[in-house]
């Protein structure tokens, strides 16, 4: 698609930064960051005897207890790193400390009474000292949920949560079965279907070795590694700085699961680079917004969002996987595009050979993470050992870590990462918690069910309304929540109607997750092009709507694999061959609608240029999702209609181009 350019002026050297979480651990000091370390320590010893069944001292844990234990912990850890007024580290208050010694306390309890709880109910009839401290834990995950997970999302939180309170005096359809505070609030902390249901059993399962890996990864040279790999992929051609961003993100992105820790980690590296090439300070910064929300989606590892869907679904992680491969693809083939085709309307030139690094130079150096991502995937792909996986990864890195000099931990970065991993994990679990508040109101009140039957009714046959009504949903809510607690929420009120309306199910679970990750990059909100922003110093609403462009096909990909499972891997092989070819075409000529240039041929530009993109886009569209149903139109004639409407622009454009030769 491009050729590579060696243009001899003078670039920025690629260097390793610190991961999200690396500022804020340095500022931890004294009492507060031994009690964060030891927590972290004894939790993850906690979790690697309970998932290798080790017995460490005769303890053997059911699973109710290993969750109180393990949530508790990391709850109270919340108080600690979390200030009352936001933002992470800095000193404890008393009031922190209370807190702290508030959530050990409850836990305690929890955790001591879980077997009587398990053998007498308790979410239903839990005795009058059990119904206490039930009240304090919920408002302790509450006021942890605000902390960490912001006020936008505490207010959801806090509204669904009392919502059984009041659910009989709500008018049809949002009613249900109502209950009193006191009945309520047991319900949320005892049950296996609220705060320590299927989000907190992902993590304590799956999720917690994956953030343990990623965290480690990063700590020990995995960011030079991937930046360096990029840059000698791609960093040569055409908008090389921008492509080195693409597959730098993404990687990192697929690890820490995290939009914003990616966008301040890769991007204060790329955006710059991108910068001194020739991109506008919003193009450089949509660019990084873009291809760190693309990394949440990408396998092999996808953040802890995919693991949270696996155990929702009850099926292997390698499924995930494997059906999120053909619209990470998509994605990503769209962005790269672009930005080719932004590169090559504007004349600008790739990263000067002299500053590359080379290719096979990087990989004999990058051995080891390339030794531990094999292990990594035939643990999880080979063996099926999801839990497992990550922590034999984890120990093999450390391990041969410790003989690479660049990147040895000594006693100061061990314990930054050990507090690094502690605030990661401490923010997920109370989010966790909160949202899990969610689901347990929809369940004590039956209202996920009428909600299901009401969505239906409304779309009535039309399943293209029934799509439209979803992604706006996911699109509203995911401006307020975080990627893990917007699929939970959606994942529960939503994935049933649209199964219902006859959708395949991993489908309608990756549709939601997807449309749930359009905020990032789309005004109002658009965190991740608002961080990107302040780096670049572009202006963030500029910035949003160059996001919105550039990640256009974010939002057209999931109605092609929702409505052509064979994209997502559900068909037969030939069909998936077919449709990853159509799609990957479709893509291609969308993107160069978006930018008004196609690559390899030329322009749209002059009279008529509109149009001409118009057409080119709505091609796209019809080649990339051949089996249209919707409007009725058969495989082949969707196919050469889509055909029909690029020719011209593409001749347009080719015509655009060959007057350009011939002009003097």
């Amino acid at each position: 698609m491009t050729d590579p350019d060696t243009s001899r002026a003078p670039q920025p050297k690629f260097e390793e930064v610190a991961i999200d979480g690396a500022t804020p651990a340095e500022r931890i000091s004294g009492v507060a960051r031994w009690v964060v370390v030891i927590t972290t320590l004894l939790s993850l010893v906690l979790v690697v005897n309970q998932l290798f069944n080790l017995q460490l001292f005769g303890i053997v844990l059911i699973d109710g207890r290993y969750l109180y234990i393990l949530g508790g912990m990391f709850l109270a850890l919340t108080f600690l790193i979390f200030q009352a007024r936001g933002g992470k580290g800095g000193e404890p208050t008393l009031l922190d400390w209370v807190l702290f010694a508030a959530s050990v306390g409850t836990t305690g309890y929890l955790a001591q009474t879980a077997q009587q709880n398990l053998s007498q109910g308790w979410e239903y009839a839990a005795p009058e000292t059990a119904q206490y401290v039930s009240v304090i834990f919920f408002f302790l995950i509450l006021e942890a949920t605000r902390r960490a997970g912001g006020l936008v999302l505490f207010l959801i939180v806090t509204l669904f949560a009392f919502y059984p309170t009041f659910a009989g005096h709500v008018p049809d359809p949002f009613s249900g079965f109502q209950s009193t505070f006191l009945q309520t609030v047991p319900y949320h902390i005892y049950s296996a279907e609220s705060s320590f249901g299927i989000p907190m059993k992902a993590f304590g399962g799956v999720v917690i070795g994956f953030i343990l890996f990623g965290a480690v990864l990063q700590r020990t040279g995995g960011g030079q590694f991937f930046n360096d790999l990029a840059l000698g992929l791609v960093g040569g051609y055409r908008g090389g700085a921008a492509k080195v961003s693409i597959f730098a993100s993404g990687f990192m992105g697929s690890m820490s699961g995290s939009v914003i820790s990616n966008v301040l980690t890769t991007g204060a590296v790329s955006i710059p680079a991108m910068r001194k090439t020739g991109f506008s300070a919003k193009t450089a910064a949509a660019t990084e917004a873009c291809a760190s929300t693309g990394g949440v989606l990408m396998p092999p590892i996808m953040g802890a969002t995919a693991f949270v869907m696996a155990s929702f679904l009850s099926r292997p992680y390698v499924e995930i996987a494997l059906a999120a491969a053909i619209p990470s693809l998509l994605f990503y083939w769209g962005l790269f595009a672009q930005i080719d085709a932004y590169s090559a309307k504007r004349g600008l030139r790739g990263l000067p050979k002299p500053d590359l690094p080379r290719l096979r130079q990087v990989m004999i150096e990058g051995w080891p993470y390339i030794f531990v991502f094999a292990l990594l995937l035939y643990m999880m792909i080979g063996l099926r050992q999801e839990s497992s996986a990550p922590f034999y990864a984890t120990a093999l890195l450390l391990v041969v870590n410790q003989f690479r000099a660049s990147h040895r931990l000594n006693l100061s970065r061990l314990g930054n990462m050990i507090v690094g991993v502690g605030m990661g994990l401490s923010e997920l679990t109370a989010i966790l918690l909160g949202v899990g508040l969610i689901v347990g109101s929809f369940s004590a009140t039956g209202l996920a069910g009428t909600l299901v039957n009401e969505l239906v009714f409304l779309a009535g046959d039309s399943t293209l309304i029934l799509l439209l009504m979803g992604a706006i949903t996911a699109f509203i809510f995911g401006m307020g929540m975080t990627v893990t607690a917007c699929y939970i929420f959606l994942a529960v009120v939503l994935a049933p109607a649209l199964e219902a309306g006859g959708l395949n199910q991993l489908a309608v679970h990756l549709f939601i997750l997807y449309w749930g990750m359009v905020s990032y990059i789309t005004p109002p909100v658009a965190l991740g092009a608002f961080a990107a922003s302040t780096m670049a110093g572009s202006n963030p609403i500029a910035t949003g709507f160059e996001a919105m462009r550039l990640g256009g096909v974010i939002y057209i990909a999931p109605f092609f694999f929702v409505l052509n499972p064979a994209l997502i891997g559900q068909a037969p092989a030939w069909e998936v061959v077919v449709a990853l070819g159509c799609a990957m075409i479709g893509v291609t000529l969308i993107s160069a609608a978006l930018q008004g240039y196609i690559s390899l041929v030329g322009p749209i530009e002059g009279r008529g240029a509109l149009p001409m993109r118009v057409a080119l886009f709505f091609g796209g569209v019809l080649i990339a999702m051949p089996q249209n149903d919707l409007a009725g139109l058969g495989y082949s004639l969707s196919f050469l209609i889509g055909v029909a409407l690029c020719a011209l622009p593409m001749l347009r454009a080719w015509q655009a181009t060959s007057a350009a030769r011939v002009t003097p």
